[in-house]
């Protein structure tokens, strides 16, 4: 999903892709519906097919070793970048003191440059000069919006008839994005109309239709543009199935969310994505993460509704700790699981049909 309005990018992951870090730039080699992806700068993995690192598929996106190398091949191809992305989800969203030299770079060779960090680059004063200079357009796509933009919550969401899935998580960067996107795409290859509500920076570098980006916004707001974001795109497209993107997990303790998603969103049941081989909080050694069944009963306490099927992230896995990981879940939990990156969504779709059913009324077996 590419050659959009929005122009050719650059997106610039250097010392990260491949890692929790550089998630941004995964979820743009995956699909973007706003940019058309020219490579990827991270001189660590240059040479490389960047869908060949991530998911052992070439997509024909490069990773090169710099910038320079990037707008040069761009130029070579005839297909020369407008725009670079920062592909970096450091923790807390900041910007290293090493990156700034490539920022500085792609606005002296005329880029836009749109930014998911909590460093608004537009409220730099060096780039903010430059981007004058070289008349480039600096966004940043975390920047909260104008307080008489915002929503209080007001009981609309009631009114929402579509069945609204949850996407939440074990823990923070462990894929729930990525699998919010496959199920919407594997809902419309049934033919059952489906919307993503993206919740962070990512969903809307990717041109989801329906973005509020949480962590910009102030606490009295984050129900209302939850309600707003998720009835907007019932208004919208009327789909059958609205997904919605978790964001960290409940019990992390950097990254606790989840809790707004269940209380505003009023999801009618939820998926839980989780990383069988991760033993701690991502980035906070010491801190254990909960159990599996442990965090499936905190989110069924919170919000009611069931956990439906586990969505997992194979990272430090091989393929027969993956099965044998599958085979325990289920076992543990009673709950279909797999791998939609490896298995494909079938399992989920599935365990999601008896439910769409029951909220369209239709009749089921023995009912």
């Amino acid at each position: 999903m590419t050659g959009t309005p929005d122009g050719r990018a650059i997106v610039y992951c250097e010392g990260a892709f491949g890692t929790p870090n550089g998630k941004t730039a995964h979820g743009l080699v995956r699909r973007t519906r706003r940019y058309d992806v020219l490579s990827v700068v991270d001189s660590r993995q240059a040479g490389a097919d960047a869908g060949a690192l991530l998911d052992g598929r070439a997509c024909g996106i490069p990773v090169l070793a710099d910038l320079d190398v990037a707008l040069a091949a761009a130029r070579a191809a005839n297909r020369p970048a407008s725009h670079l992305v920062i592909g970096l989800a450091p923790d807390g969203g900041r910007l290293a003191a090493t990156d700034r030299g490539a920022v500085r770079r792609a606005i002296e060779a005329g880029l836009n440059v749109d930014a998911g960090l909590h460093d608004f680059l537009s409220e730099d004063a060096e780039f903010a000069a430059l981007a004058r200079e070289y008349r480039v357009q600096l966004r940043d796509v975390r920047k909260p919006p104008a307080r008489d933009r915002l929503h209080f919550f007001s009981g609309k969401i009631e009114e929402v008839q579509s069945l609204k899935v949850a996407v939440l998580g074990t823990d923070s960067a462990v894929g729930k994005r990525t699998t919010a996107w496959a199920l919407v795409d594997a809902l419309e290859a049934r033919g059952t109309s489906a919307e993503l509500v993206g919740t962070g920076q990512t969903a809307w570098l990717q041109g989801a239709r329906h973005v509020i980006i949480l962590d910009s916004l102030v606490n009295d707001f984050v129900a209302g543009e939850l309600e707003h974001a998720v009835w907007s795109a019932w208004t919208a497209r009327r789909p059958r199935v609205i997904v919605i993107e978790g964001q960290g997990s409940l019990m992390n303790p950097a990254y606790p969310g989840g809790y707004e998603i269940l209380a505003a969103a009023r999801p009618d049941v939820v998926v839980m994505q989780h990383a069988p081989a991760r033993l701690e909080y991502d980035g906070f050694p010491g801190y254990p993460l909960h159990p599996l069944p442990r965090q499936i009963q905190a989110v069924e306490l919170v919000s009611g509704k069931p956990v439906v099927a586990i969505t997992l992230n194979h990272e430090g896995l091989g393929p027969r700790e993956i099965a044998e990981a599958r085979r325990t879940i289920t076992a543990e939990t009673g709950l279909p699981a797999c791998d939609v990156l490896l298995d494909g969504t079938d399992a989920v779709v599935d365990a999601l049909a008896p439910h769409l059913d029951r909220r369209h009324g239709v009749p089921q077996p023995g009912s």
